[in-house]
């Protein structure tokens, strides 16, 4: 079986967000997962699916979001470990 780039970025996409969600570290949960989701951003457009790639630009700017304000409250990432 062969694997084509789409499918592959989608693969690793899957494997970011799944990988994201055994972390205990909040900030390693939403670096991963932003990357994840960034991956699932770039195989929506890949293959042509708005609601894949749109929900998944949302989740990632959320986590944005959050890892800023982290960030901006001085928190460490050593700090996070819940």
């Amino acid at each position: 079986m062969e694997l084509n780039l789409v499918e592959v970025v989608g693969h690793m996409a899957s494997i970011m967000v799944a990988i994201s969600l055994m972390m205990k570290n909040i900030v390693r949960l939403r670096v991963l997962n932003f990357i994840g989701c960034s991956l699932f951003v770039i195989y929506g457009l890949l293959i042509d699916a708005s609601p894949v790639w749109t929900m998944n630009a949302f989740v990632a700017s959320v986590n944005v979001f959050y890892l800023v304000k982290m960030f901006r409250e001085d928190k460490s990432p050593q700090a996070e470990s819940a």
